[in-house]
C-alpha cells in the first residue's frame, strides 16, 4: 500500500513530455483534447507544486450521502432516464457496495426472467435491448449475465450467441455494438465478460485484443477513453480497465507465463489519480471529466473502475495497491458481473438450489 503522504507517481514529473502532439495540423479533435490536457494538467500542476502535503482522499460521506438521496427522489434532469429506472436502481446500488454501505437483499422469479429473456432472443443469436428495442453486444452480455447468476442458461436461450459477439471483433482488435461497427470500450467489456461466462473467449483474437485496450490508457490524463482519438472519461475508468483481469486470466489459462503476479495490465497508480484528483464532485458523486457535472452513471463506473486498480488477483489472495490515505479503500467488485464478489456467489448459491425451468413449457 502506497504511504498516505503520496501524490503523484514520480515517473510522470515532466507532464509536458506527455501532451499531444498534432505535428502542426490541428483538428477539431486535437483542440478538444488540447482543453481537456490543459484543465487536468492544471489540477497535476497545482497538487504538484502545493507548498503543503496533498492527500489523495475518496469523500466516501459526500458519495454516500449523494447516492442516497438518489435513491430517494431523483432532479427532473433525470426524466429523460424514465425509461432506465432499473439501471439508475444499479449504478446507485453498486456505487453504495463499492462504499460498504449497507444493502437490503432483493428477489428474483426465474421463469418470468427466463420467459423475459427468451422473448428479446433473436434467430442469429443476439438478443434485443427490450421488447421491440434495438440489438447489440450489450443485451448479450446482459442476458448471459443474467441468466448465470440465477441458473436459467440453456443452450437453446444462448445458441448462436457466442459466435454472434466474435462476429463484433474488428481490425482494430476491440468489439463494436454489433458486427462491423467501429470498436469501442463498453461494447467490448461486454462482448469478452459475455464470451468468459458462455466459456467461449478462444472465439477472440485476444492478443489484439489486448493490444487495442491497452493503448487506450491515456498517457498525460491517466484514465481511459473509449475509442481511439476520443476524450478521457471517467467511466472507461471501469469499461477498459475491467477488461484488464478479464484477458489476464484467460491468457494465464491459455499458458501465457509472462503476465506478472502483482498487478494488472494497466498503469494502476495514474488511473487511481485521475479519478481521484480529476472526477471528484466537491459536493458528493462522480464525473467524466473537470468542468462536467456529477452524475449517477459516472459516479457508479467511476468508482468500479477505482476499485479495480486498488485490488488484484481474486478469492482469498487478493493484493492492494491503493494511493493515497488507507481509507480511500473500495470494496472489491467482480471483474465479470461488476457486483461484490460475496454477492455473486450468493446469488449462485442460492439459485443452484431451484431447477432450470423447462423452456418448453
Amino acid at each position: 500500500m502506497a504511504e498516505a503522504g503520496q501524490v503523484l507517481r514520480c515517473t510522470r514529473e515532466d507532464h509536458s513530455l506527455e501532451r499531444l502532439r498534432d505535428d502542426s495540423i490541428p483538428t477539431e479533435t486535437s483542440a478538444e483534447q488540447k482543453k481537456v490536457e490543459s484543465s487536468v494538467g492544471a489540477i497535476y500542476t497545482a497538487v504538484r507544486t502545493s507548498r503543503t502535503v496533498i492527500q489523495l482522499r475518496l469523500e466516501r460521506e459526500l458519495h454516500s450521502h449523494y447516492l442516497r438521496k438518489g435513491l430517494q427522489q431523483l432532479s427532473d434532469s433525470y426524466e429523460c432516464l424514465d425509461a432506465s429506472r432499473p439501471w439508475l436502481c444499479y449504478w446507485i446500488v453498486h456505487s453504495l457496495t463499492l462504499l460498504d454501505e449497507p444493502i437490503p437483499e432483493s428477489v428474483a422469479s426465474k421463469e418470468k426472467l427466463q420467459e423475459f429473456l427468451c422473448s428479446l432472443k433473436q434467430p442469429d443469436g443476439s438478443f434485443n435491448m427490450h421488447i421491440g428495442g434495438e440489438v447489440d453486444v450489450r443485451s448479450a452480455y446482459c442476458a448471459a449475465s443474467v441468466a448465470s447468476l440465477t441458473n436459467i442458461m440453456t443452450p437453446k436461450l444462448f445458441d448462436g450467441t457466442a459466435e454472434w459477439i466474435a462476429r463484433c471483433q474488428i481490425w482494430e482488435g476491440g468489439i463494436g455494438g454489433v458486427p462491423g461497427m467501429e470498436a469501442h470500450g463498453g461494447y467490448t467489456f461486454c462482448g469478452l465478460a459475455a464470451l468468459v461466462i458462455l466459456k467461449r473467449t478462444h472465439l477472440l483474437d485476444l492478443k489484439s485484443l489486448l493490444r487495442w485496450v491497452a493503448f487506450r490508457q491515456m498517457r498525460f490524463e491517466g484514465g481511459f477513453q473509449g475509442r481511439c482519438n476520443k476524450l478521457v472519461d471517467g467511466c472507461y475508468s471501469f469499461w477498459q480497465a475491467g477488461l484488464m483481469p478479464l484477458l489476464h486470466r484467460t491468457l494465464y489459462a491459455e499458458g501465457d507465463s509472462a503476465l506478472s503476479h502483482t498487478n494488472w495490465m494497466f498503469n494502476q497508480h495514474a488511473l487511481q489519480e485521475y479519478i481521484l484528483l480529476c472526477c471528484q464532485c466537491p459536493s458528493g458523486g462522480l464525473l467524466d471529466k473537470p468542468g462536467k457535472s456529477r452524475d449517477f452513471y459516472h459516479t457508479c463506473y467511476c468508482l468500479s473502475g477505482l476499485s479495480m486498480a486498488q485490488h488484484y488477483g481474486s478469492g482469498e489472495i487478493l493484493h492492494e495497491t491503493i494511493i493515497g490515505v488507507p481509507e480511500n479503500s473500495l470494496k472489491p467488485t467482480h471483474p465479470v458481473y461488476n457486483i461484490g464478489p460475496d454477492k455473486v456467489a450468493h446469488a449462485i448459491m442460492h439459485f443452484m438450489e431451484k431447477e432450470i425451468p423447462d423452456m418448453a413449457n
